[in-house]
């Protein structure tokens, strides 16, 4: 038995050597098994199907051969028998999977979109970067801080001009990239 445990920790700890190689080199993408495995199978009480298809992942299950293989050689080190040995050994490979399919989710929920939401300008403040003409006679640009980056919009105001450096504040939202300003 000690011999398929090092078999285990070896075959597990190759493979994620090899993964973390193939990582750096920019192989290793999205290839872990879909967390939205069982969202279909309409749960009274709004779950989000069976944790257990979540979590298994090729890391997840790499990791888990691995502490399997550790902890079976561990417990043996330390004189443990066959069954002993054999649940110290599972139980290493159940804390390994649980401990990186728990990482990989919160890794995993850590993402964002990234797209700036033009509606979300209303009410914000910024700066005129190309002067706007007055009473809506033609576009300038303005730059905005919104959801954390500077963005510029083309921009139109109902008032007065507007020069280069002004402080504005977004009243409206006319297209998917013209925003209507007034002096702030």
């Amino acid at each position: 038995m000690e011999s398929f445990y090092l078999l285990c920790a070896g075959l597990g700890g190759t493979l994620i050597v090899l993964q973390l190689a193939a990582n750096m080199l920019g192989f290793g993408g999205e290839h872990d098994v879909s967390h939205d495995v069982g969202h279909d199978l309409g749960h009274a009480d709004g779950g989000h199907g069976n944790w257990l298809a979540g979590a298994l992942s090729v890391r997840a299950i790499t990791a888990a051969i691995t502490f399997f293989g550790l902890g079976g050689m561990t417990a043996y080190y330390y004189g443990a028998e066959d069954p002993a040995a054999l649940a110290a050994a599972v139980a290493a490979g159940v804390a390994a999977l649980y401990a990186v399919a728990a990482l990989m989710g919160a890794m995993h929920r850590l993402r964002a979109e990234g797209t700036a939401r033009i509606e979300r300008a209303v009410g914000r403040t910024g700066s005129v970067y190309l002067r706007v003409p007055g009473s809506r006679a033609g576009l300038g640009k303005v730059h905005l801080a919104l959801q954390n980056r500077t963005v510029e919009y083309q921009a139109v105001t109902a008032g007065p001009d507007l020069p280069t450096g002004s402080a504005v504040k977004v009243v409206g939202v006319l297209t998917a990239d013209t925003v209507e300003v007034e002096a702030a």
